[in-house]
């Protein structure tokens, strides 16, 4: 897997949204409550009992999002002991009403570890910026969140029967290297290929995301890794398919869409030209 540290495509404009979102994740991350790197000091058995009521409330899950069964038993974040004096995680009827469709904007912005985190916020850094540039503040803004809920229902209609929690926001930034490739194709990419070292390469944007699709479809099947159950290349594979299909009006050689009049995060819009 080639790493992207940087491309060479100059943007015209601050990219707003795509800062926003990744300082949104970054504080959602660190006041997640049970997580390793939190602020919120839990640790042990405390910890992954707090984590699994944070996600049951807010990560999306198949079962729910595609036949609507809401669980009547769940954890409650509470440590408790057992009959035969096993410690455990104490479970109850929730005490909040879950939606669903709405769960899904939320798992958006959770992540299991630093790992996780930083690596979708590395993506969205170098391809998101570009994006937004094409497609406006606000366009893009929606259309990230059109690309999250494609890949999180797409998933969860190939997998209606799993109870386990969805969360990343790995669905929506595929839906933006998608858009990526189909705006930008030969934009140059600098990448690290781990061969004994890692050797720093200049690629053409097609190769490096039509690498990462390719790989994403092969894991979705299960071939080539061990870790299918943890990790959803499904989803991957439907955002990156979704967020093509949305940017391709936008291609090279058509014009951009007008920026809305008005201000628009504190700054008159510019006007935008064909290019």
């Amino acid at each position: 897997m080639v790493i992207p540290v940087h491309d060479v495509n100059p943007v015209r404009r601050t990219p707003y949204v795509t800062y926003a979102l990744i300082a949104a994740n970054v504080l959602v991350f660190l006041f997640t409550p049970g997580l390793a790197g939190s602020v919120t000091g839990d640790s042990d058995l405390s910890q992954l009992c707090h984590l699994q009521a944070f996600l049951d409330h807010y990560a999306a899950v198949p079962q729910e999002l595609i036949h609507h069964q809401l669980p009547r038993s769940i954890p409650t974040g509470e440590v408790g002991t057992s009959l035969q004096g096993t410690p455990g995680c104490v479970v109850g009827p929730p005490d909040y009403d879950k939606s669903p469709p709405l769960s899904v904007f939320t798992a958006m912005f959770l992540h299991g570890g630093w790992l996780h985190l930083l690596g979708n916020m590395l993506f969205l850094l170098i391809f998101g910026n570009n994006v937004e540039d094409r497609m406006g503040h606000v366009r893009f803004a929606l259309f990230y969140v059109a690309c999250g809920y494609a890949a999180s229902y797409g998933f969860a209609l190939l997998n209606d029967d799993s109870g386990d929690p969805l969360i990343g926001a790995s669905g929506a930034i595929a839906g933006v290297l998608g858009a990526y490739l189909v705006l930008y194709p030969k934009a140059r990419v600098w990448v690290l290929v781990p061969f004994l070292v890692f050797l720093p390469l200049r690629l053409p944007a097609w190769m490096v995301l039509g690498f990462w699709f390719v790989l994403q479809a092969v894991y979705s099947s299960g071939e080539g890794v061990s870790d299918v159950g943890t990790v959803a290349y499904a989803a991957h594979v439907v955002g990156f398919l979704a967020g093509m299909l949305i940017a391709w009006p936008l291609r090279p050689g058509t014009p951009p869409p007008p920026e809305p009049r008005g201000l628009l995060f504190g700054r008159r819009a510019r006007p935008r030209h064909t290019w």
